[in-house]
């Protein structure tokens, strides 16, 4: 199949512009131009190639992406719950994505998606598409490789999570753990904050809070939860943001040179990957 993504806009504090075709060697990465590199920084400069995939649910065609010509591979949640996959293949995959990531630890990151907290932390946070007949087999393996998965990946003022981080839910966060006068910006490591978060069972709530959009109670969702209709009228100042979670026909960022967010989950519309070129 000969597939082609073309994208032409200004986001991500970059220039970017590009055509991505499938079935060449050329032209496959998002190129990123920084405007606050200078020409004497060019005899050091190399390019990071950072390729994300979206919401799996048991498709192995993330096997076809790729994965070699990365410098970072980012998974960006829901690996199982399958309508198209039968157990035993959904439970086979996820396995071989934690091997891929166990040889490949520096380079390969594994997000967490609202699909895999409902068996990690089971019976906690259930969702819609839960399969009882795996859940016993799905939690051991998501809980003896948890140290391998993680909230977020920053990379500048790149973010990535399964759904999204609002301003709204940020400064909702601040303010309950006694922060408020706290600003998080692209020079700080939010992933790093968020990751921690997720270490301490109690904060760990505030990530997996459900907004009403999901038919949740908080006034809106975490960066596991999170609606569309939250995160891309409530950017976060500074960030650019790089999700899954909301399925979209093709990759598609809102925003502008000072915030944004892409959203990426195409694959069950067409098999596609986010890559991005960053200078370092």
């Amino acid at each position: 199949m000969h597939l082609v993504t073309k994208v032409n806009v200004i986001s991500f504090g970059y220039s970017l512009s590009n055509q991505c075709n499938h079935t060449s060697q050329q032209n496959q990465w998002f190129r990123l131009q920084s405007p606050f590199r200078t020409s004497t920084q060019t005899s050091t400069y190399r390019p990071v190639n950072i390729l994300s995939i979206s919401d799996i649910h048991g498709r192995y065609v993330w096997r076809n992406a790729p994965l070699d010509d990365a410098d970072h591979v980012i998974f960006l949640g829901d690996y199982v719950d399958s309508m198209l996959y039968d157990d035993d293949e959904v439970i086979s995959n996820l396995e071989a994505i934690i091997r891929y990531k166990k040889k490949n630890e520096d380079r390969v990151t594994l997000l967490v998606g609202n699909h895999d907290i409902q068996y990690l932390y089971y019976p906690l946070y259930p969702c819609s598409g839960f399969n009882p007949a795996v859940q016993p087999t799905l939690s051991k393996l998501f809980r003896e490789n948890q140290a391998l998965f993680q909230i977020a990946y920053q990379q500048g003022t790149l973010l990535y999570t399964h759904a999204g981080v609002s301003a709204t839910w940020l400064s909702r966060l601040l303010s309950h753990t006694g922060q408020s006068e706290r600003v998080l910006g692209p020079t700080d490591d939010m992933a790093g904050f968020l990751n921690d978060l997720y270490q301490h069972a109690i904060m760990r709530e505030y990530l997996f809070e459900v907004g009403p959009k999901r038919g949740g109670s908080s006034p809106v969702g975490g960066p596991v939860w999170a609606d569309r209709t939250e995160t891309s009228v409530d950017l976060l100042a500074g960030f650019h943001q790089v999700v899954g979670h909301t399925p979209t026909p093709a990759f598609q960022t809102i925003g502008n040179e000072t915030a944004s967010i892409t959203y990426t989950d195409v694959l069950g519309a067409k098999t596609d990957f986010f890559r991005l070129t960053i200078p370092t």
